[in-house]
């Protein structure tokens, strides 16, 4: 048995997909908080740029 845990120990075969699967739910992680801190914004944004061209009155291209 002591054999056992002394080898299981030793054993570091699966760290690299550890570090692997740590990086990955950071990456997503930063992406869910990068989408909160700008979704506000990019909604005023669309907000006041659809007031502003409510506002206009189309025109031709002639200009009239």
């Amino acid at each position: 048995m002591i054999k056992f845990i002394k080898n299981f120990r030793k054993d570091d075969s699966g760290a690299v997909t550890v570090d692997w699967v740590v990086l990955t739910a950071a990456v997503a992680a930063l992406a869910g908080a990068v989408y909160t801190a700008i979704e506000t914004g990019a909604g005023n944004l669309t907000t006041s740029t659809g007031s502003y061209i409510a506002g206009k009155t189309p025109t031709d291209s002639t200009g009239g």
